[in-house]
């Protein structure tokens, strides 16, 4: 990985994985660094791939997992996640492999992983408790006698001068190793008589999970998936369509986690402060207005915007994520600024006597000019920042390319539907002929004048 042009420094850690739990003795995860993105032509998620092909095909016998990791680091975690909730165990396991299957049936699913594995060999000791009522023992006393055993008891301390160390008393590897000294495990009862464990339990070798989870009090599974390719909240619909067709078996359940969780949860905040965005604007614009009535054809302005920026996001194939949301919200401000100069000047041109389809014909002519510049200037600026590509341009990209698309959506359209809602107001309201402008005079001031 070393020799690769675009990996400047690779750290490798051995006995550990991402999220895992338990004994790990058996991983290893190796983080590599890439260079800038300026001075490289592939992206980390395609690089990824990459090399788990290249691995593959290197070294046999070996399950390899790449993920491109976030943008402060941390877990490689899927940003899908299916969080399987149920009482046994085994009958979540078996869910969630049926469930694995239908996520990786999903176009841009990869890497799907199950964070317990079944097949994990272990002992299982099944108690008689009747049989232990009989020979005067009690769970108490086999569950501290086991606890010795096998973890170990550090009650007792070993003191060197101000230093203390634990001393942990267990039974030795040699006498724990097989499942036949498990079942000659002695336990003291009640009357100081030495029990085995085969007196009055069931002793056999059997496969459990690599951990226990634990949701809300229940046994708990996570399937996680990467996704590559098709924008994520496409994909993580196209799972919940799929995992809804899924019949699933008394007592279990799943709710999802994850990225989809997360921006669901920021995507009804920002859509909150959308909807309080409009409304604050359209009250200010009744206080200056003093009127209900024309604050209703400058907000018309604001659809006309939206029909861009959901356009250009569709062109350049962006994804509508939480930055591009917040330049949703900008936008509310930006666009309303056209039909305030149409309406404030066709409003002043009505004073003067115009009718309202002269008035709009006259003020739209005159303000087009200072909404060309405006827009077009802003428009422009907004371009470098569109269309970068430096380190973390991924986010301001999709922003901009809202406000670029938003932006000449509303010029091309505000100078029609607005002039249009104007008129059809003025119909409403009764206002629609022209004003006529009545001069009194002062009889004796025109005597006055007829004398001189």
């Amino acid at each position: 990985m070393l020799n690769q042009e675009v990996v400047s420094s690779v750290f490798t850690t051995v006995g550990t994985g991402s999220g895992s739990g338990g004994n790990s003795s058996n991983l290893s995860q190796i983080n590599a660094k890439m260079i800038s993105p300026d001075k490289r032509t592939i992206t980390s998620e395609k690089f990824a791939l990459q090399v788990k092909e290249d691995l593959a095909k290197q070294i046999s016998g070996v399950k390899f997992k790449t993920a491109a990791v976030g943008m402060v680091g941390g877990s490689t975690a899927g940003p899908i996640q299916i969080i399987l909730t149920g009482n046994e165990i085994s009958q979540l396991i078996e869910v969630a492999e049926e469930m694995k299957t239908v996520i990786d049936g999903v176009p841009g699913t990869r890497e799907e992983e199950l964070s317990v594995q079944g097949g994990n060999p272990e002992i299982a000791i099944t108690v008689d408790r009747d049989k232990m009522a009989v020979l005067s023992l009690t769970m108490n006393d086999v569950g501290n006698t086991m606890q010795n055993a096998f973890a170990g008891n550090t009650q007792y301390k070993f003191r060197d001068g101000e230093n203390e160390y634990d001393i942990n008393v267990k039974l030795d590897q040699f006498d724990r190793k097989n499942i036949n000294d498990i079942k000659k495990l002695t336990f003291l009862n009640t009357k100081n008589e030495l029990i085995e464990m085969q007196q009055f339990a069931n002793v056999q070798q059997s496969t459990g999970p690599t951990k226990l989870e634990r949701n809300n009090k229940k046994s708990s599974i996570s399937i996680g998936a990467q996704v590559s390719g098709r924008p994520v909240g496409t994909v993580s619909t196209e799972v919940e369509t799929a995992l809804a067709k899924m019949k699933m078996p008394d007592g279990v359940t799943y709710e999802i986690g994850g990225d989809l969780e997360s921006q669901t949860e920021a995507f009804a905040s920002l859509g909150l402060a959308l909807l309080m965005s409009i409304v604050l604007v359209y009250l200010i614009m009744v206080a200056l207005y003093e009127s209900y009535a024309y604050p209703l054809v400058v907000m018309f302005s604001v659809p006309t915007a939206l029909i861009g920026a959901f356009l250009i996001l569709a062109l350049f194939k962006e994804s509508l994520g939480v930055f591009t949301f917040l330049g949703l919200i900008m936008l509310v401000g930006l666009v309303i600024k056209n039909a305030i100069l149409i309406v404030d000047a066709a409003n002043q041109y009505k004073l003067e006597g115009l009718n309202s389809r002269e008035a709009v014909e006259k003020a739209g002519i005159n303000r087009l000019r200072p909404i060309l510049m405006t827009t077009i200037a802003m428009v422009i600026a907004m371009i470098p920042i569109a269309f970068a590509s430096g380190a973390g341009s991924e986010w301001k990209n999709g922003l901009a390319l809202v406000l670029i698309g938003g932006l000449m959506s509303s010029l091309l359209f505000t100078v029609i539907i607005v002039p249009i809602m104007f008129v059809v107001i003025d119909i409403w309201k009764g206002e629609t002929t022209r004003k006529t402008v009545k001069i009194e005079t002062n009889p004796d001031i025109l005597k006055q004048v007829e004398v001189h």
